[in-house]
């Protein structure tokens, strides 16, 4: 199963890249966490559904410092997740 996260609140320079990059890596999850230029933390998930849910959980509860308004999900073709590889934050540096 294959996932598009997007996190709307106070997620940037809060950590929140770096919480839900251990929190998928934890739940043995492939895939990326970025930021967007609007402000907003953007995710893309592969894994059971089982382990999406509850990253998807972790995504509405945040890191300490955060503040989520919501979390708009898509979930994606299976053909998506082809590429993926273990989870990572993109434009860290």
């Amino acid at each position: 199963m294959v996932c598009h996260y997007l996190v709307k609140g106070r997620v940037q320079g809060v950590g929140f890249r770096w919480f839900v990059q251990r929190e998928a890596a934890e739940l043995g999850l492939r895939g990326w966490v970025r930021n967007t230029d609007h402000g907003d933390v953007e995710v893309l998930a592969a894994g059971e559904p089982s382990e999406l849910a509850e990253l998807k959980d972790a995504l509405h509860k945040g890191s300490r410092g955060s503040r989520v308004d919501a979390v708009l999900e898509d979930e994606l073709a299976e053909s998506e997740g082809a590429k993926l590889g273990p989870f990572e934050i993109e434009g860290a540096w």
